[in-house]
């Protein structure tokens, strides 16, 4: 049994590797059918990419010899341009020192010609002086004169003919010079009147209110008179309240002061309630309502004329310009006028016309404050302007105006001419010509009045008045008392606008006569 067990076992592991020795082969040859597949489909795919490589590249070169014959090309038309532009320049230089040659030749021929007339003019010249020389001689000779003399003789023979037409001739260019500046003169201002016309409303230092009836007067004065001392306190005015039926009078010199008097006293009889503390309000309210006034109005002005870059002190004295008169002039109005009549002239003698039209409405701003403050209103207005940093033009116009000191400007005597135009107009200023005249014979009578005094003139309407004193009988420490009690006079006895100015004056003159 063991035998046999062992028989077949042996015989089964034969038949199990005989078995494996056949199925291992199989899997060889299987496998190396399958590699010989898998190699050629890689020789196929490799030769399939080995074609596809060299067909791109190919095409590159084929791409890259076109771009390269293409700059090939560019450049040899490069070359073949820069080539004909060289032969053009060279014919073009050929041609210019061909040229050049030519002239090179006619200069020298020139020069030569020249050398020679030179030469020639140089004998000339000798030949010329020698004779000089020779009438030199002869004329000294028949004139028994040196040469020195000879030249002082004809030197004062050459005076005396040319002096006196030298005289007529000078005094014929000063006389045509005075007629064309006179005719020029006229002509701009008359031209400057004729484009600019401004009616004119007369104001006074009173104020007229109407009232419905004579009750009111009773209820304005109040018990003991409390509410009209209260009203005049407070608006630093006079009310006159007398037997005209209907109305009431509001007096005083200030324009400011009497305008808000005039509207509190209105607001208050529409009101009805009359008495101290609503006095009060109602002249802090229109107070603050005249202050705005006066603000809108100068600002209006400025925008009105074109004016720019105002000072908001200067165009709050503007404002305050409408409630200001001068003999009867309302100062803002006269301002305007001012500054139109400056704008013309100045366009017509080709000068910057907004500088002239700002000089004008600018010249008696100081007015504005000359109740305010001690001096003219020139030095006052010129002052607030350089305060105000407006330029030295303009200062100089406003301190100057009236020519109280030397204008150093063309804008200055514009802006003189243009007031004087302004104030001496027709219907500009509501003083008649009688009172006015006789103003300034009391002007003069005053000074007239004092020892020592020879004569007195009253000038620039009025505001200026010129004494002249006997030098024999007064000598300088008493014409400054004259001075002095001259100016004190004239403030105690006359009534007048603004201020006066009292100039001396104290001079010794030596006549002599010659027989």
């Amino acid at each position: 049994m063991i035998v046999e067990i062992l028989v077949a076992a042996a015989a089964g592991l034969a038949v199990g590797f005989g078995a494996r020795h056949l199925l291992g082969r199989r899997n060889v040859v299987v496998s190396e059918r399958r590699a010989t597949e898998i190699l050629n489909e890689a020789r196929a795919q490799a030769e399939k990419v080995m074609k596809n490589a060299e067909l791109e590249a190919q095409t590159g070169i084929f791409k890259k010899r076109d771009s390269f014959e293409k700059e090939m090309n560019e450049v040899r038309n490069e070359l073949k341009e820069l080539e004909r532009r060289l032969n053009k320049r060279e014919e073009s230089i050929d041609r210019k020192i061909e040229l050049l040659d030519r002239k090179e030749s006619g200069l020298s021929k020139t020069e030569q010609k020249l050398q020679k007339k030179t030469e020639d003019l140089q004998v000339m010249e000798t030949d010329l002086q020698a004779a000089i020389g020779k009438q030199k001689e002869k004329l000294l000779e028949i004139a028994r004169l040196s040469e020195q003399e000879a030249k002082e003789e004809l030197f004062r023979k050459l005076e005396t003919d040319l002096s006196g037409e030298m005289s007529e001739l000078i005094k014929k260019r000063l006389d045509d010079a005075k007629d064309e500046a006179e005719n020029k003169a006229k002509y701009f201002i008359v031209n400057a009147i004729q484009r600019y016309a401004s009616d004119f409303t007369a104001e006074s230092v009173t104020s007229t209110i109407d009232i419905a009836s004579d009750e009111m007067k009773g209820r304005i004065i109040g018990r003991e008179g409390r509410n009209i001392r209260a009203f005049e306190k407070a608006t630093g005015v006079d009310v006159i309240v007398d037997d005209t039926p209907g109305v009431i009078v509001v007096s005083g010199f200030d324009s400011v002061r009497r305008e808000v008097a005039r509207r509190s006293m209105e607001k208050l009889i529409l009101d009805g309630r009359i008495h101290p503390a609503r006095i009060e309000e109602i002249v802090e309210g229109t107070k603050k309502e005249i202050e705005e006034t006066i603000r809108q109005t100068g600002k209006q002005v400025c925008y009105d004329m074109g004016i720019s870059k105002v000072h908001p002190k200067i165009m709050n004295a503007l404002g305050r310009l409408r409630f200001r008169t001068s003999y009867g002039q309302n100062v803002l109005q006269h301002s305007i006028e001012v500054s139109q009549i400056c704008g013309h002239m100045a366009a017509d003698l080709k000068l910057d016309m907004s500088l002239a039209k700002r000089c004008g409405l600018l010249h008696d701003v100081g007015k504005a404050l000359d109740h305010e403050m001690e001096g003219g209103h020139p030095e006052i207005g010129a002052d607030l302007a350089k305060r105000s940093d407006e330029i030295k033009e303009v200062v100089d116009a406003i301190g100057n105006h009236h020519e109280d000191g030397e204008g150093r400007s063309v804008y200055t005597v514009l802006t003189a001419a243009a007031d004087a135009i302004s104030a001496s107009r027709p219907g500009a200023r509501r003083e008649t010509f009688d009172k006015y005249i006789k103003r300034l014979e009391k002007l003069e009578e005053v000074a007239a009045s004092f020892e020592g005094v020879d004569t007195s003139y009253a000038i620039q309407a009025g505001r200026e008045l010129r004494v002249i004193v006997n030098s024999d009988r007064v000598d300088d420490a008493v014409a400054m008392k004259i001075a002095r009690d001259i100016a004190n006079k004239i403030q105690e006895e006359l009534n007048y606008p603004g201020e006066i100015k009292v100039t001396l004056i104290r001079e010794k003159r030596v006549v002599e006569f010659a027989k």
